[in-house]
C-alpha cells in the first residue's frame, strides 16, 4: 500500500483541552514502573552502563585518597620535633600519592561519564524508535488520535530533556550513595561523637527539602501539562499560519498563542516562587556540617581524643559529605523528571498494534468482498452500518455520496488503516486480518486525496513503489501519470530533493508524483481515494486515459467527487450516512437514485460555469473521460 495518506479520519473534532483540565489528567498518571521500562531499552547498552558504574565507583575511591593523604601530611608535620626537616619527605610522598590520585579520580570519571553518555544516548534512541516502529505498527485510526504537537512533544522534547539526568545518574547516584556510605563509616571509625556531631544539619536540612518537595512535586503535573499545551498551540499557529493570514485572522489566533505562553510562564514563575524558599533554605543548611564537628572536635582535642591529623580529616571529610548528600536530594527532581518522560513515551509504546499472522494468507485472484461490515471511530458512534459490496476481480467500482457519507472510510477498511468493529473485509477470499500487512501492502496500490512527499528526491518518491524499477520503468510511470512536464521544469530535474520541489509544486503535482508511485507498484489492487482531486481538468483527463491503459485486468476501487470520471465504471455504489443507498451503473442511477441525479446536476452545472468563464476546457468535464 502507498504511504500517501496524510488527512486524519472524519471524526468528530477533538475537545481542546486546558492546561488545568490536563494537569488533573497528568496527575492521575501512574509513573509506576517507569525504571522497569526504562532499563528494558537498555540492553543494547548494558555492558557499557556496567563499565560506566565500575569507573564512577573507582573514581570516587580514588578522590578519597587525596583526603587520607592530607591527614598523613597534618600529622606528620603535627607530630614532628620543632625545626626538624624529617615531615617534607612524609609531605612530598603523600603530597605526590594524592595528586596520582586526583588525576585517576578525574581519567576514570572522564571514563564513566562517556560510557554513561554512550548509553543514555543509546536508551533515547531504543525509546524514539520503539515509539516509531509501535506508530507504525498500531492502526492509523489509532495513530492520528495522538495530536502532532503531542507526539512532538514526547518524541523531542520528553525524551531529550531527560538525557542530561540520565547521563549522569547511571554511574554517579550509586557512587554518590557509595561515597556519602564510606565518609560516614570512616568518620565513625574515628570517633562517633564526631560522626553525630556531623548528621547534626542534615536532618534539618533534610526535613525542610521534604516538605517544600511536597508542592515542588504537585505543581509539576502542572509544569508539564501547560507545557504539552505551548507546544500544541505552537504547531497549530505554524503549521496554520497561511490560513491565519488568509482569513486576517492574525490577531485571534496570536493572541490564543500568547494567551499560552504567558499562561504557562505565570505558572512557572508562581511554581519557582512557592518551591525555590525552601530549596534555597535546604541548600543553604546542608553545607553547614562544619557547625556541629569543629566544637566538638575542638573539645576532643582539648581533652586528648583526637589528635591533630584526626581533626583535620574529620573537618575534610564533614564537607565532603555535603556533595553527596546533596546530589542525592536533587537526584529526587531528576528521577521524577524521568519517570514523568518515561510515562509519557509508555502512552505511545503501549498503543494497540494491529494483529498480524506469521504466515501468508492464501489469495486466489484480486475480488474485495466486505461482508456486513460495520465500524466506529470512537465508541459508540458507529458511522458505517452493516454494509456489504462485491467488487469482482479486474473490475472498476466506484463508491461516490456526500463529503462525510463514509466513502473514504470504506476505501480505508480495504486497506486495513482500521479494523472492522464486525463483518470482514476480504481479498483474493482472504480476510485482510489474516494477511501480514507486507502481503495486503504488495496486493495494494493506494493513493489518497491527500498528498505527501517524503525526504528525498522526486526520483526517490516515485521508487518508493517499486525501489527496483529500472530507469525506463520509473519513466513510463512518470509520463502516464503526467508528470515529466512539470518535473522538466525543474532545474535539478527528477533529483530536486521533495522538500524544495514541495514549494515549487502545486497540489495537484505533488499529488501526481503520488499517482506514479502507485503506478509504479503494479499491484493487482489499486485504490484512488479522491486521487484526482487536486488535478486541473486539462491533465485529469490525461491521468484517467494512462491509469486506464495500466490497470486493465486489475481491480479499480474509485472514491470520486468529479462524477465525470466514473461515469464508464462496472459499478457504482452511491454512500449516504454510513449505509448504501443505491448501487447500478450511471444510467442506472441517473433514472433511479435521487440523490445520485442531484449530485450530478450539481457536477455537470459546477462544469459548465467552469467551461463557460474560459478557465477550463469544457472538454475536460465530457462523459468520455474513462477512468479506464
Amino acid at each position: 500500500m502507498e504511504a500517501v495518506v496524510q488527512q486524519g479520519p472524519p471524526t468528530a473534532p477533538e475537545k481542546e483541552e486546558s492546561p488545568a483540565s490536563q494537569e488533573k489528567v497528568r496527575q492521575k498518571k501512574d509513573t509506576r514502573g517507569w525504571l522497569k521500562t526504562l532499563l528494558s531499552f537498555a540492553s543494547r547498552c548494558r555492558g557499557r552502563m556496567v563499565v560506566a558504574e565500575l569507573f564512577s565507583i573507582l573514581s570516587v575511591f580514588s578522590g578519597l585518597v587525596p583526603y587520607y593523604g592530607a591527614y598523613r601530611i597534618i600529622d606528620a608535620v603535627a607530630t614532628a620535633p620543632s625545626n626538624s626537616a624529617a615531615p617534607w619527605d612524609a609531605v612530598l610522598f603523600w603530597t605526590a600519592v594524592s595528586a596520582a590520585a586526583y588525576v585517576v579520580k578525574q581519567l576514570l570519571f572522564a571514563a564513566s561519564t562517556i560510557n554513561a553518555h554512550v548509553s543514555a544516548y543509546t536508551i533515547l534512541a531504543s525509546l524514539r524508535d520503539g515509539i516509531a516502529k509501535r506508530l507504525a505498527s498500531a492502526s492509523l485510526g489509532t495513530a492520528q488520535s495522538k495530536s502532532i504537537g503531542a507526539l512532538k512533544n514526547v518524541v523531542v522534547d520528553r525524551i531529550e530533556q531527560i538525557e542530561i539526568p540520565l547521563a549522569h545518574m547511571i554511574p554517579e547516584l550509586s557512587a554518590n550513595v557509595l561515597l556519602a556510605v564510606a565518609i560516614a563509616v570512616w568518620v565513625i571509625t574515628i570517633d562517633w561523637r564526631l560522626a553525630l556531631a556531623c548528621l547534626a544539619t542534615l536532618p534539618i536540612g533534610l526535613l525542610i527539602m521534604a516538605f517544600g518537595s511536597a508542592g515542588y512535586y504537585k505543581m509539576y503535573g502542572g509544569y508539564l501539562a501547560r507545557q504539552d499545551h505551548v507546544n500544541s498551540v505552537v504547531v497549530e499557529y505554524v503549521e496554520g499560519i497561511r490560513v491565519v493570514k488568509a482569513f486576517n485572522q492574525t490577531t485571534s489566533s496570536y493572541r490564543k498563542y500568547s494567551d499560552a505562553v504567558r499562561d504557562f510562564m505565570d505558572f512557572t514563575i508562581k511554581w519557582m516562587r512557592t518551591s525555590r524558599p525552601s530549596t534555597a533554605s535546604a541548600m543553604a543548611i546542608l553545607p553547614t556540617t562544619l557547625f556541629g564537628v569543629v566544637p566538638v572536635g575542638v573539645l576532643l582535642y582539648l581533652e586528648g581524643s583526637l589528635t591533630p591529623g584526626e581533626f583535620g580529616l574529620v573537618c575534610m571529610l564533614a564537607l565532603a559529605i555535603v556533595t553527596p548528600v546533596m546530589y542525592l536530594g536533587m537526584s529526587f527532581n531528576d528521577m521524577n523528571l524521568i519517570s514523568y518522560a518515561i510515562t509519557d513515551a509508555q502512552e505511545f509504546l503501549n498503543l494497540p498494534v494491529l494483529v498480524q499472522p506469521e504466515g501468508e494468507a492464501k489469495v486466489e485472484g484480486s475480488a474485495i468482498h466486505l461482508d456486513n461490515v460495520r465500524f466506529s471511530y470512537e465508541e459508540g458512534a458507529e458511522v458505517i452500518h452493516g454494509i456489504s459490496l462485491d467488487i469482482p476481480s479486474g473490475s472498476f467500482v466506484a463508491l461516490v455520496g456526500p463529503s462525510g457519507s463514509g466513502k473514504s472510510t470504506l476505501a480505508r477498511l480495504v486497506a486495513r488503516h482500521w479494523d472492522v468493529d464486525s463483518g470482514s473485509v476480504s481479498i483474493g477470499g482472504a480476510d485482510v486480518r489474516d494477511m501480514p500487512l507486507a502481503q495486503l501492502s504488495s496486493l495494494m496500490s493506494y493513493v489518497s486525496q491527500s498528498d505527501y512527499l517524503l525526504d528525498g528526491t522526486l526520483r526517490d518518491n516515485v521508487l518508493l513503489g517499486k525501489p527496483n524499477a529500472t530507469d525506463e520503468e520509473v519513466r513510463a510511470a512518470a509520463e502516464a501519470a503526467s508528470c515529466e512536464e512539470f518535473v522538466s521544469r525543474l532545474p535539478k530535474g527528477w533529483d530536486t530533493p521533495a522538500g524544495e520541489a514541495g514549494h515549487a509544486l502545486s497540489g495537484g503535482e505533488r499529488q501526481r508524483i503520488c499517482i506514479a508511485r502507485a503506478i509504479l507498484k503494479d499491484a493487482p489492487v489499486i485504490v484512488f481515494d479522491e486521487a484526482t482531486a487536486f488535478a486541473d481538468p486539462e491533465n485529469e483527463a490525461r491521468i484517467q486515459k494512462s491509469v486506464a491503459a495500466l490497470s486493465q485486468g486489475k481491480t479499480l476501487l474509485v472514491i470520486a467527487h468529479r462524477l465525470s470520471t466514473i461515469v464508464h465504471a462496472d459499478v457504482i455504489y452511491v454512500v449516504d450516512g454510513g449505509q448504501v443507498v443505491a448501487q447500478g451503473t450511471h444510467a442506472q442511477l441517473l433514472e433511479n437514485c435521487t440523490l445520485y441525479r442531484d449530485m450530478w446536476q450539481a457536477h455537470i452545472g459546477a462544469a459548465s460555469w467552469a467551461a463557460g468563464s474560459g478557465d477550463v476546457p469544457e472538454s475536460a468535464f465530457a462523459e468520455g473521460g474513462d477512468a479506464r
